[in-house]
Formats: structure tokens, C-alpha cells, sequence
């Protein structure tokens, strides 16, 4: 059996996650230090231990549009406390997009220029510029 290799290169920044499979569907996935418990809701013939790997997509979109807006907030000096990102995902289905619903609860304080700000900011997460922009795969099978 051949062995398939998409891939050419690999960037020395390129985040790791590494998916092993503990029963039925959930899965344990290591990044960096840290182990997440993914499953599929028992609807879908999981056990719903954890997250599904779509709840955990947006949650990542959630999780990096606040920190981006909060780094940038901290640097101009602007409190942000109780900042919230809820952040809903519609997979797309058969002739329709792929759906992110966001909304960034602020603090009332703010002014209406810092709200602006913070929205265009958010826009620049780097999970939303991915999800925005082109991507390409490099796949590859090793058999063990």
C-alpha cells in the first residue's frame, strides 16, 4: 500500500493537535500541554463527554475574537471588563454558506469610537482571518 504525502512544508509557528480515539467517538486531543475531551452529542451516537469538534470551531472563533479585542483594549488603556462573545455556528448545507452569527456584548461605558474600534479589531482575530480567507490542506496517510 502506498503511503499518500501532500505535504511539502511545514512552518516551524504551525499550531499541533493530535486526536486519539478513547471509545465510540470521543476522543481525547492533545495541543501543546493541554487534553480536550472531544465527543458527539448522544443524538448523534456519542456519549456527549465534551465539546463537539464543530462547538469547539466556534468556540474557538468566541475564545479568539474576545482575547484579540481585550489585548487591544489593554494596550489603549480601555476597561473591558464583562466583554462577552457569543459566538453561534450554522454548518453550511447543500447550496447555502457556512454561517457565523457573532455578538460582542460591551460595556456601556465605552464610547461609541471604542466600540467601533473594538469591532473592527475583532474582525482581525486570526481564527476569523482564516475562516475568512483561502485554506489549503496537506494530507497525508502513515500506516502504523
Amino acid at each position: 500500500m502506498a503511503l499518500i504525502n501532500r505535504s511539502e512544508k511545514t512552518s516551524s509557528q504551525a499550531m499541533r493537535a493530535v486526536a486519539r480515539k478513547r471509545e465510540r467517538y470521543t476522543h481525547d486531543v492533545k495541543t501543546g500541554r493541554h487534553t480536550i475531551t472531544v465527543d458527539e452529542p448522544e443524538n448523534q451516537g456519542g456519549q456527549d463527554m465534551g465539546p463537539s469538534p464543530q462547538e469547539l470551531l466556534a468556540a474557538a472563533l468566541a475564545a479568539c475574537t474576545a482575547v484579540t479585542m481585550e489585548m487591544y483594549a489593554e494596550r489603549k488603556g480601555w476597561n473591558v471588563d464583562g466583554l462577552e462573545v457569543d459566538c453561534r455556528y450554522s454548518p453550511a448545507q447543500r447550496g447555502c454558506p457556512t454561517r457565523f452569527e457573532m455578538v460582542m456584548r460591551m460595556p456601556a461605558h465605552l464610547s461609541e469610537e471604542q466600540v467601533e474600534r473594538l469591532q473592527v479589531i475583532a474582525a482581525k482575530c486570526p481564527v476569523h482571518r482564516t475562516l475568512e480567507g483561502e485554506v489549503a490542506f496537506d494530507e497525508r496517510v502513515e500506516l502504523t
